[in-house]
């Protein structure tokens, strides 16, 4: 992104808690400022359980964007410079009820300094979503390939549509490749959205959560990591590297064309 005026806000939403939301959020901001060296901010805007500060060793915040919803604070004060390359504003755990309806207001003028800002929301149809709806560019959707999150998923959607926020796409987490799971195109003709990227499932996202750490930067070869970076590449219009597997199928189609012409 050329422009500072260009800074995409991206709402990361859910209606269902355990899809791995928050773990999203904070792989997929560590994997643009680590792997694509963006700009990138990462907000807490789930203000009744907020757990993203937690996921990165940010662990008793003083200042946090509950203090700013609610005028103790300018935003750039609840900004928290992350040694991993990015910023966050996080949330804190039993603060007093905040003025959520600014949200757009407080975020909107962060975008002439990020290439990225990611906006971790509420897993509930409430307020806080939509908050964090109206304060987004596009949205996220992050799911899991089963039938009762599915259902939230489609919910979400139809949500997001009636509020007019517009829907990039949707996010498969956790999944196991197993054949009881829902498929990808499946998800995508009933919610009438794009599935972006299917993330595995693996306790070595569970290891980098125990240690605080994004797995993109713990693992960074890890099959998880490069599913976040190439979901990354995608967002950023970046064509992702192809692997050598990839290289090689192509190399053979190309001689067998080849050939075919031959003849």
């Amino acid at each position: 992104m050329d422009e500072k005026t260009n800074g995409k806000i991206y709402g990361v939403i859910a209606l269902k808690g355990g899809v791995g939301k928050t773990t999203v959020v904070e792989n997929l901001g560590a994997t643009f400022a680590k792997d694509f060296q963006k700009k990138v901010l990462i907000v807490d805007a789930n203000f009744s359980t907020p757990h993203l500060g937690l996921h990165i060793g940010i662990i008793d915040p003083t200042h946090t964007l509950h203090s700013v919803l609610n005028e103790e604070y300018p935003v750039y004060q609840a900004i928290y410079h992350h040694e991993l390359g990015f910023h966050v504003i996080p949330g804190k755990l039993s603060s007093p009820p905040t003025n959520i309806n600014i949200l757009k207001q407080k975020i909107e003028p962060l975008r002439r300094i990020y290439d990225i800002i990611l906006i971790d929301s509420s897993p509930s149809l409430d307020k806080e979503i939509l908050a964090a709806m109206i304060a987004s560019d596009e949205l996220l959707v992050v799911s899991s390939p089963d039938y009762p999150t599915l259902s939230s998923t489609i919910h979400a959607v139809n949500v997001a549509k009636r509020e007019d926020t517009p829907i990039r796409g949707i996010i498969l987490n956790k999944v196991r490749s197993k054949r009881f799971e829902i498929s990808s195109r499946d998800i995508s003709k009933a919610s009438e959205v794009k599935v972006l990227a299917k993330i595995p499932e693996n306790v070595k996202v569970l290891s980098a959560l125990s240690q605080m750490i994004p797995i993109v930067v713990r693992y960074p070869s890890h099959e998880v990591s490069k599913s976040y970076k190439e979901l990354a590449s995608l967002l950023l219009d970046i064509p992702a590297k192809k692997s050598r597997i990839s290289r090689l199928k192509d190399k053979f189609q190309s001689k067998k064309k080849e050939v075919e012409n031959y003849d």
